[in-house]
């Protein structure tokens, strides 16, 4: 026993040499490697904990999955933050001698890390407030996705072609964000119709909503509506509104379904779709017309 307390006692002499120096504070190389180890055993044992507090603990209560994912990261963070603080202590630093440290590093966060810092901050803030959370259907930019992870520093969302999309926090705060189950998953879609002029329309209001009740994914209790909105230039343009609650996440499989049915029904009733046309007039006067050399004349 005295000789294993004599190895580490001489291993921690020999690793004691300063490798910084600021004022009275003095990181050693055996300081360095003590903040190192159990810094890691630390972030570690945090992401341990967060995944059994989740999967063990909070998944007997009545909390939604969001609110569990919220809990857990902000308790994980909370207690890096206490464990970063006691670690920093117990390896004989006195934070108060950090002062002129502390300043470069806030100087790198204003210039090289803002991004890394404004992510991390924006992560606090979805976590806080909310405006997504675990399992919404949200478009940000071009990204369309429902969301798995939300990170401190950047949120995962995986589109319908199962590909994961890692978008940083800070688009979430700064951008546009249109989140399909905010309120609740029941939405609202609207499929475009044009029919050609001369058409009965109430016919074709009839046909429509015949067509939206009879698929099994637009809702009973929220009645599909019809509305003319304009005489176009080629038709009548009407628009169809229908509910749904089970393809809020695959909205192009019930547009589909809906537009294959419409086109069966209107061919059904010999209602004719339009398609551009263009009326054109020759004025009056003298056209006069050439033969070409290499065409044969008769």
């Amino acid at each position: 026993m005295n000789v294993l307390t004599d190895f580490f006692r001489l291993l921690r002499e020999m690793l004691d040499f300063p490798l910084l120096t600021i004022g009275e504070f003095k990181l050693t190389l055996w300081s360095f490697l003590y903040l190192f180890i159990f810094t890691v055993l630390l972030f570690y044992l945090t992401a341990l904990f967060r995944r059994w507090l989740l999967n063990r603990l909070l998944v007997k209560t009545n909390m939604t999955l969001a609110a569990r994912q919220t809990f857990g990261s902000l308790l994980r963070y909370f207690v890096v933050s206490v464990g970063l603080l006691i670690i920093i202590q117990t390896a004989g630093i006195d934070l108060t001698t950090l002062n002129v440290l502390a300043g470069a590093i806030g100087l790198g966060v204003g210039f090289g890390l803002q991004n890394i810092a404004n992510n991390f901050i924006s992560g606090i803030i979805i976590l806080f407030e909310r405006p997504i959370k675990i399992g919404d259907r949200i478009e940000v930019g071009d990204v369309e996705g429902d969301v798995v992870h939300i990170g401190a520093r950047s949120t995962t969302i995986v589109t319908n072609d199962n590909i994961a999309m890692v978008v940083p926090n800070s688009k979430f705060i700064s951008e546009d964000v249109i989140n399909w189950s905010y309120t609740d998953s029941n939405v609202r879609f609207k499929i475009p119709i044009s029919v050609a002029y001369g058409s009965d329309v109430r016919l074709v209001e009839k046909l429509l909503l015949e067509v939206a009740r009879e698929n099994p994914d637009v809702l009973e209790d929220r009645a599909p509506a019809v509305r003319l909105l304009k005489f176009g230039d080629n038709g009548l343009h009407f628009e169809l509104r229908a509910w749904t609650k089970t393809l809020t996440h695959t909205k192009g499989v019930l547009i589909s379904s809906l537009n294959f049915a419409i086109l069966e029904k209107f061919n059904q009733y010999n209602i004719e779709i339009p398609y551009p046309q263009r009326d054109v007039h020759i004025r009056s006067g003298h056209l006069e017309m050439q033969a070409r050399k290499d065409t044969p004349t008769t």
